[in-house]
């Protein structure tokens, strides 16, 4: 399985707000995912962000590939990423 980290976009027209998930990349963006790992709401100034390191890190370390709108994201968290922690 193809494992990536990246964003679910929900809400309404003109309203974006995302999730963080892990979900196998050949599904559709919005389709099912394995694991919910946080949010981040663009609507709010600043931005709202929320996101679990801990299961990041893991899924991480698990060969998942993180795209580059969660790793902004994990940025201004300042979460890091190991691929050799957590195994």
């Amino acid at each position: 399985m193809a494992l990536t980290l990246r964003l679910q976009r929900h809400g309404s027209t003109h309203r974006p707000f995302y999730h963080i998930v892990a979900t196998d990349s050949r599904r559709p963006r919005d389709g099912r995912f394995i694991e919910k790992l946080g949010y981040y709401d663009p609507n709010h100034k600043p931005s709202i962000m929320e996101v679990k390191a801990d299961r990041v890190q893991y899924w991480y370390s698990h060969g998942a590939v993180v795209t580059d709108a969660v790793k902004t994201i994990l940025k201004r968290k300042e979460v890091k990423l190991d691929r050799k922690a957590g195994k």
